[in-house]
Parts: C-alpha cells; structure tokens; sequence
C-alpha cells in the first residue's frame, strides 16, 4: 500500500494504516523530520489512546494505554549496540500481545519476530510525505534464510 498525504491528513492515514496492519508491530523508517513521531500520534489516537504521545529518544521506550492494551513506542536512534536494546528487554515488548511501534528500528531489523509490519516514510519536495506499507513480511523472511 501506498499513499501520499499532508500532515493535514495524518489521522486519516492513520485510520487506512490501522485497518491494512498484519501484526501489532510495526518498524517505522524515514529520514530525521519526515513525521515518524507525528504518524505514531496518529496511530495511538485511531488505537484509542488518549495519552500525551512523544518521542522516547532518551527514554528508548514510551508506553501509552490503548482500547485493547496497551502501545510500546521505540526510538532506537541513539542505540549503537545491539547489547543495549537487549539490555532494555526489547523482545519481552516485541512478543507480548501488545502493540510495538519502533522509530529508527535498523539496528534490530535482523533480530525481529517473522511477522511485523513495515512503514517507509520519504517527504516530497512539495512537503507531502509517501508512506509505504510492506506487511508482507518478505523482508525480515530473507534476512532469516540468510542467519
């Protein structure tokens, strides 16, 4: 899935996300400023949250209650050893019943369950942005053939 959009229209983007997820985790990938942060806002309200919602950068892990549990958000940009998200117990989160959504998840991409969901971020040169969707899981499916 694919869709270009306005941060006008987050919410609505949020809603088409929601109802195409395969699984309750989801890796988000973009560029600094592109609206990682913004979009898991987005999708923490369409979840139910009403929580203040907010970039864990230092805190690594933010918990939000949602309708049906309760949402993980990751920012894993300062992370330079894979050690340290273990060391947070970053597979406890990821293989709980509940939702994990992790900003800036290359250091784990390997690591990961079979099944997650995918998000690619890109903003245009008008400032829209183009969101891709991959829950087809064939990305993390090869990186496994390959361990």
């Amino acid at each position: 899935m694919e869709i270009n959009y306005t941060l006008n229209d987050v919410d609505l983007v949020a809603a088409q996300i929601v109802s195409k997820l395969n699984t309750k985790i989801i890796l988000l990938y973009g560029e600094m400023g592109v609206g990682k942060t913004t979009l898991v806002k987005a999708i923490a309200r369409k979840l139910g949250s009403t929580d203040e919602v907010s970039s864990p950068t230092f805190s690594l892990v933010n918990e939000y209650q949602a309708e049906d549990g309760l949402i993980y958000h990751f920012d894993l940009y300062r992370i330079k050893d894979i050690d340290e998200v273990y060391n947070l117990g970053i597979e406890d989160y990821l293989f709980s019943d509940n939702w994990s959504i992790v900003e800036w998840p290359e250091i784990i991409e390997n690591h990961m369950p079979l099944r997650f969901d995918r998000i690619d971020l890109v903003t245009n040169q008008d400032n829209s942005r183009t969101l891709k969707l991959n829950n087809k899981n064939e990305f993390n499916l090869i990186n496994h053939a390959e361990q």
